[in-house]
């Protein structure tokens, strides 16, 4: 099997290392085409203003000056020679859950994937410092020898989230859906050394405890696998919106 590895880290991130280190005793054909720098937060964005250069590291192992998305286009265009049979975006250095998933880039390497029909899973790390990415690799190793790839339907693709735990800590696993998230401090306002405002958007994240969710089931020290699709119309207000455009 030909399996793509990619980021939103960077291609020096200590997930997407470890990953690849795991996964090569399955004996797949491993290619690893990621960020050269740290693209977190860029969503599905993609390069259109300026000129995208693959800079190969060394054997299967190739950089891009772009987001995740180029990475998965450039690598299913340009760099293999083969059909790709899986693209495992990750391993994330902290959590993609709720709401966070539309700014991840993480995620949307995996739905680009999806887009152009390649199986593919998000996977990511539950913390935002010290990482133990050994127990997320060891979980896709595990997936992968029971034929996960073959269990994702066209037109979908798995976040994968991992509480950062031992690997042996880990409780087990669950189907989840889609918590909710929002941010403490969100806007933070700050000045220069000349005076002048500055502003840094981040804060704290909260986590909705909603049974049967992908922060739930991470809070409570269990594997959090989401089936996601990108089906955004809301077909429920469709009698809604005629009845309000049909009144006088």
């Amino acid at each position: 099997m030909n399996i793509l590895l990619t980021n939103d880290d960077g291609i020096n991130a200590r997930g997407i290392n470890v990953l690849y280190e795991y996964l090569q005793e399955l004996g797949h054909t491993l290619f690893v085409v990621a960020p050269d720098k740290q693209q977190s937060a860029t969503s599905h964005s993609i390069t259109l203003h300026n000129p995208l250069r693959i800079i190969k590291q060394k054997k299967h192992f190739y950089a891009v000056n772009g987001t995740p998305t180029d990475c998965v286009i450039l690598a299913e265009q340009v760099i293999t020679k083969e059909r790709i049979d899986l693209v495992i975006s990750g391993i994330n250095a902290g959590p993609n859950m709720g709401e966070d998933i539309l700014y991840s880039g993480t995620v949307a390497a995996a739905l680009e994937a999806m887009f152009i029909k390649i199986p593919s899973v998000a996977v990511s790390m539950a913390a935002y410092t010290d990482q133990k990415f050994n127990t997320g690799a060891k979980f896709i190793v595990e997936f992968l020898k029971k034929g996960m790839e073959k269990v994702i339907k066209q037109g979908e693709m798995f976040n994968i989230n991992i509480p950062n735990l031992e690997y042996e800590d880990v409780k087990g696993i669950n189907i989840t859906k889609l918590g909710h998230r929002h941010y403490e401090d969100f806007v933070k306002k700050q000045q220069d050394p000349r005076g002048r405002n500055i502003y840094w958007i981040g804060g704290k994240a909260i986590w909705g405890q909603e049974e049967g969710t992908d922060s739930k089931s991470v809070s409570e020290g269990f594997v959090s696998i989401t089936p996601m699709a990108p089906k955004f119309t809301q077909e429920d207000s469709f009698k809604k919106l005629q009845n309000w455009l049909e009144q006088k």
